[in-house]
């Protein structure tokens, strides 16, 4: 699964990992994520987030 990095912060969504302190399971894609999704760190939207190789 490919992973994303928020261009504000560095945070990196790891699907994986999913997200759960925003109810995020394990093994979400990025694309699957809620529009209302925003990065743990810093609070700013998936449009900040750019994939990584």
């Amino acid at each position: 699964m490919d992973q994303y990095k928020c261009t504000k912060c560095g945070y990196i969504y790891i699907p994986e990992n999913g997200d759960p302190r925003q109810g995020i399971s394990a093994n979400t894609t990025f694309e699957d994520l809620p529009d209302t999704w925003v990065c743990p760190r810093c609070r700013v939207g998936k449009r900040f987030f750019v994939k990584i190789p």
